[in-house]
């Protein structure tokens, strides 16, 4: 099949989305299809992104900073018009559209145009997530605005992925009508192998046998990190070598470390920003005895699923697509949101080695469930139940 994939999102920007992206459009040029991705440019920086990008075609377009979230952009205007005429020119099976911008009206355009069928990922609560980029507007007014916009872009498109089944429950409570298939990004276990926890220790002069929790994410308020540093200050008493382990950037880096200084944490947590995902990321979480979790706004939880295949215990809060992932797993243990909770999990898998080896078993089979061998065969069934019958067929 000829796919055509459409988002206002993509590496470098280093998030979920731009993950989730890169793993649908690697796995299916993997399985013989060819794949076309239509981003934003970033500037300089795309070009350190384009290491892996010769498996499917890349399509960078101009776009400019959005003032509100600097790290993003938004694909320009002007843009749109000259790439939808060569776009239309082309031959596609499908087309799948990542995100609800400018990436959504471009694919909606085409459709018109072409007639392809079109499925759209809802990668992303934007009910929860809105009120943090626009807090200048009340909570009430954000949660509409957040739900009825979701309800016009569903309906826009022929069929909707969603992550998990919380996800498509949200989308029904919305009164969305679009039908949906449930099939989660999952990861490429092949990455997720042979990180090495003591050469990173070693290379931050982090002791072998200091205690240690990890966590991988973007530094942003929905992602909870306060949380997590909360329980961390709860385990210094028991565990006064603690370290607390972030790797990651984000927005709420600056307050993250005002609140590390104020909670006296500074010789306990160390953050690293973004690692490298086929090295220092693999030592990194290899690295921790725990690996800790607290969003409530994940549609997937594929940091997760990483860290099952790494090896690593996981304690983590179990909420919307984290609950889905959590689920059965053996390789976690899971906590409501009370730091004092949270903490005493933490606490029992840093004091017992027998129960943090067990879990450690666990999580690559934990993951194997997540694996996109497993999970991309049906996204290329769904792909395949839209196709429309040639006009020679019909």
């Amino acid at each position: 099949m000829n796919i055509l994939m459409l988002s206002d999102v993509y590496f470098p920007r280093v998030n979920g989305v731009s993950t989730s992206i890169r793993t649908f459009a690697r796995s299916l040029a993997q399985m013989g299809h060819a794949v076309t991705l239509v981003v934003p440019d970033y500037g300089p920086e795309s070009g350190q992104a384009q290491h892996d990008e010769g498996a499917f075609e890349v399509i960078r377009l101009p776009a400019r900073v959005i003032f509100f979230d600097p790290e993003d952009r938004l694909i320009k205007g002007s843009a749109l018009a000259a790439v939808t005429r060569t776009l239309a020119a082309r031959d596609w099976d499908v087309i799948h559209v990542h995100t609800p911008f400018r990436a959504h009206q471009l694919g909606v355009r085409l459709a018109a145009l072409t007639g392809t069928p079109t499925v759209e990922t809802y990668h992303t609560y934007f009910e929860e997530y809105v009120g943090h980029y626009l807090p200048w507007l009340p909570a009430g007014l954000t949660r509409w605005l957040a739900r009825r916009v979701s309800r016009h872009l569903c309906h826009g498109v022929d069929h909707l992925i969603v992550p998990s089944a919380q996800m498509a429950e949200v989308l029904d409570r919305y009164g969305v009508r679009t039908p949906w298939t449930v099939i989660p990004t999952g990861i490429d276990l092949a990455e997720f192998s042979g990180g090495d926890g003591a050469r990173f220790r070693d290379m931050h002069g982090i002791g072998a046998d200091a205690p240690t929790m990890v966590t991988v994410s973007r530094l942003s308020l929905e992602k909870n990190i306060a949380f997590l540093l909360r329980v961390a200050k709860r385990l210094l008493p028991r565990f006064p070598a603690l370290q607390f382990l972030i790797a990651g950037e984000g927005p709420d880096a600056v307050r993250l470390r005002q609140l590390v200084a104020s909670l006296g944490l500074q010789n306990n947590v160390r953050f690293f920003g973004n690692l490298d995902r086929r090295s220092t990321l693999l030592d990194a979480y290899s690295a921790g005895d725990v690996f800790v979790f607290a969003s409530p706004t994940e549609t997937q939880g594929l940091v997760l699923i990483e860290a099952m295949a790494m090896g690593t215990p996981i304690v983590s809060t179990a909420v919307m697509g984290t609950a889905t992932v959590l689920r059965d797993a053996r390789s976690a243990r899971i906590s409501s949101e009370d730091e004092s909770v949270f903490a005493g999990h933490v606490a029992l898998l840093l004091d017992s080695v027998e129960d943090r080896r067990a879990l450690a078993e666990a999580g690559p089979m934990d993951a194997r469930a997540w694996s996109t061998e497993v999970l991309m065969g049906r996204a290329v069934d769904l792909y395949a139940s839209l196709l429309r019958p040639s006009p020679a067929l019909a």
